[in-house]
């Protein structure tokens, strides 16, 4: 003998489904994020791994010797901080219009 069960209203049923598929594709972003992060981490490593070779860095007032890791990771975020200066230089620009 099952236990009574209520009637079910169309939406409430419609609320569950989505609410179901929603959880669902929420679960899909956080396994599709992980395996991104995992991704990038080993990229990361062997990056490092394959670069350890010393170079010499001429700079204006001398020259410094590095791993060479290290001269690309200071480049890319000099890099970056130009970009972002940049993009608020024209923000700050365009709003001034």
């Amino acid at each position: 003998m099952s236990a009574p069960t209520a009637p079910v209203s169309p939406s409430s049923a419609a609320a569950a489904r989505q609410s179901r598929s929603h959880r669902r594709g929420r679960g899909i972003g956080l396994g599709l994020a992980a395996a991104l992060l995992i991704f990038v981490t080993v990229v990361l490593v062997l990056f490092v791994l394959f670069n350890t070779q010393t170079v010499d860095i001429s700079l204006v007032f001398g020259n410094v010797q590095a791993p060479l890791v290290v001269a690309l990771v200071i480049a890319a975020v000099l890099g970056g901080l130009v970009v972002m200066m940049a993009g608020l230089a024209l923000r700050a620009r365009g709003k001034g219009r």
